[in-house]
């Protein structure tokens, strides 16, 4: 089983581009006053060939604190003294939960619940998503996100002629998973020949490739990653680890390239892959469902426990994404840096720009995480359909057959700002659940139940007679719909939702988020 990571030895003098820091994903300006956010009293999950040790259980890390699992497990049982400690799957932890002062994880104070699956020689999918069930149902059940940096070859998937097609067991597993457990499921992207492509097929988890700094700024995909699906056709039926029907695998960017990480017996190393990518993002998941637990508490209002939703976590991470940096006026959502992917393309000249059928850049997803926008993206709460929606905000809604929704947004727009707009909803995989206890079994599979289509617009609202849509984002295959293109002209606008064509329910769950500039 491949796993996406380079690990060497650090000299102390080695000066590291910090991935928490603004050059990365800005997660340290949280810790701090006023937001004071560290992933406290907030449950996330691990699972991972090993598991990270735990100090008093393992003799490893008899000699480091930095990192404090609530629980360690071999599977669905508690973990043995002195097995399955893994340096990977700690390096991993560090990224999200370490305490250490001079490189503390993106949420030291989370709850960190770790499954080992152990040895592959016996283990397969079915053994792995039985993991994965565990750790979500920990914390009584109310476990956030759960971070993947590992998976299957398609070369031990057990389908005759295996593709990457959504239909793995484990990739089936994960998009259940994330419905019924409410989970955001961040996945390592890393692929290629050899790789770990299962299960980053699905569509309800989010995807993470991994940067590399210029000069201190994650800026640039990572020459490692996953290839285009544009690159030669015998490429491509070599390895066989696109998926088919050129849905795009990759959801997000975020830091990977020699990220500092903590070893087992408290030595530093610098590590390199999409497996220290993933739990960027699961950590900032730990920031933001604190900060919604903490409006909940107070009962502020437009907050209710949507915030909660794992489709919101995914429209607020991917919609404040970065792309273009900002010139200083605003005109460009306030972005820090401008993205550029392996052939140094930025976002102007990908196609997901394009076309309106095309909602990712098949290298940059949406662009590159940045926790702190992604904080300004969720702080303004939840705003629905029924009334006027101020300039940044989100919502957790469900729309029928019958009639579109539509978002008319308070204040008039600014020609040429960019609007940035991003809906998902879940692909329905229901569990055949044989012996009735409402939990998957080994021996039980996975029914694909398929995709609803919901299509995204901006439109322009100042007369109803002579309605122009400004931007759209029609894709058949997906389910996300992503809108980043500049305002045509000052005036009203207003979102809309439509339910385009019904392929199970004649209802449909789904999450928007939006980030504009108005005129004033």
């Amino acid at each position: 089983m491949g796993v996406s990571c380079l690990t060497v030895p650090v000299l102390a003098s080695v000066q590291f581009s910090s991935s928490l820091g603004s050059g990365g994903i800005d997660a340290l300006k949280l810790h701090q006053p006023p937001y004071n956010l560290t992933g406290r009293k907030i449950a996330i999950g691990q699972v991972e060939i090993g598991r990270p040790g735990m100090f008093g259980l393992d003799k490893a890390v008899s000699k480091n604190r930095a990192i404090s699992p609530v629980a360690v497990f071999l599977r669905t049982e508690a973990a043995k003294s002195n097995t399955g400690v893994d340096p990977h799957a700690y390096n991993v932890a560090a990224v999200m939960v370490s305490k250490d002062k001079a490189w503390p994880g993106v949420a030291p104070n989370a709850r960190l619940y770790s499954s080992a699956v152990g040895s592959t020689k016996n283990m397969g999918q079915p053994e792995e998503c039985l993991s994965a069930q565990h750790i979500a149902l920990q914390n009584s059940g109310d476990v956030r996100a759960i971070n993947f940096s590992f998976g299957e070859p398609l070369n031990r998937d057990p389908r005759p002629e295996a593709v990457l097609d959504g239909q793995a067991l484990l990739t089936l597993c994960i998009d259940w998973s994330s419905r019924v457990h409410n989970v955001v499921y961040a996945i390592a992207g890393n692929q290629g020949k050899g790789g770990i492509p299962i299960p980053t097929d699905n569509f309800n988890a989010i995807n993470v490739a991994f940067s590399s700094p210029t000069e201190g700024i994650f800026n640039k995909v990572h020459v490692s990653n996953l290839a285009g699906n544009n690159q030669g056709l015998g490429d491509r039926l070599v390895g066989k680890e696109f998926n088919i029907g050129g849905r795009r695998s990759v959801s997000l960017v975020a830091p990977g390239s020699n990220i500092p990480v903590l070893n087992p017996d408290g030595k530093l190393n610098k590590s390199t892959g999409s497996s220290f990518a993933a739990p960027h993002l699961t950590a900032t998941v730990a920031l933001l469902q604190e900060f919604a637990d903490r409006q909940l508490r107070i009962k502020q209002p437009n907050w209710t426990i949507d915030a909660r939703n794992h489709q919101v976590m995914k429209a607020v991470l991917l919609n404040s994404a970065e792309k273009i940096q900002d010139h200083g006026d605003g005109l460009r959502l306030g972005m820090t840096k401008t993205i550029v992917d392996k052939q140094n393309r930025d976002w102007f000249a990908s196609d997901a720009y394009k076309d309106p059928k095309i909602p990712l850049d098949e290298q940059m997803g949406s662009g590159h995480l940045n926790t702190l926008r992604a904080y300004q993206q969720f702080m303004p709460g939840k705003w629905s359909s029924t009334s006027s929606i101020p300039a940044i905000g989100w919502d957790y809604n469900t729309i029928n057959t019958t009639s579109p929704l539509e978002y008319n947004l308070a204040k008039p727009l600014k020609q040429k700002s960019f609007v940035a707009i991003t809906l998902t909803w879940d692909r329905l995989v229901e569990l055949e659940d044989k012996n009735k206890n409402q939990q998957y079994d080994v021996d039980e599979n996975f029914q694909d139940r398929g995709l609803n289509n919901l299509d995204l617009y901006l439109v322009k609202a100042d007369d109803p007679k002579t309605e122009i849509v400004a931007c759209s984002s029609v894709s058949d295959i997906d389910n996300i719909e992503h809108i980043f293109c500049p305002v045509p002209a000052n005036g009203n606008y207003k979102i809309r939702v439509k339910f385009k064509q019904q392929v199970n329910e004649n209802t449909q769950a789904y999450s928007l988020a939006w980030w504009t500039v108005p005129v004033n």
